[in-house]
């Protein structure tokens, strides 16, 4: 783990989040056995297995649940590139395939564009083994000036 003072901060919230000490408690659902493989500077890779409580009535992980880890998971890995807060202002999900509860997946995110005030991250999910993508989420945030100091 490359040692910058944002990605840090980044990083604590993150656990934050997991632990359920930060957050309305949903966020700690969908994040369940979420686990940072490698994290540097505008970029993190993560491990997952997708936990029971996500699922949908066929046995899939919840596009919903999905959703909100794609958030979270963006807003982390701008966080650790910009080192203070932005809001979601445009988010948008392409799903390509199922994965039942209790599979591994795998999960990289990375800034791809910074505008001054709007940035862009891309984070993508892909099956464990065979690297089959499973969703892509691109969101674009915008500066409010705030640092999770204040």
């Amino acid at each position: 783990m490359e040692g910058s003072d944002s990605l840090k901060k980044s990083l604590a919230w993150l656990h934050g989040v997991i632990n359920g000490k930060i957050g309305h408690g949903l966020e700690a659902i969908v994040l369940q056995r979420l686990r940072v493989i490698h994290a540097e500077k505008g970029f993190m890779r993560f491990g997952f297995i997708v936990p029971n409580i996500v699922s949908d009535v066929d046995g899939n992980w919840s596009v919903g649940a999905l959703a909100s880890l794609l958030d979270v998971i963006g807003i982390v890995t701008i966080y650790s590139f910009a080192n203070h807060i932005t809001s979601t202002v445009d988010f948008n999900v392409s799903y390509y395939s199922t994965i039942k509860i209790q599979e591994h997946v795998e999960i990289k995110s990375k800034v791809s564009a910074n505008r001054g005030k709007l940035m862009h991250v891309v984070v993508e999910v892909r099956r464990e083994g065979n690297g089959e993508v499973i969703a892509v989420g691109k969101l674009w945030t915008a500066s409010n000036k705030l640092t999770f100091a204040q």
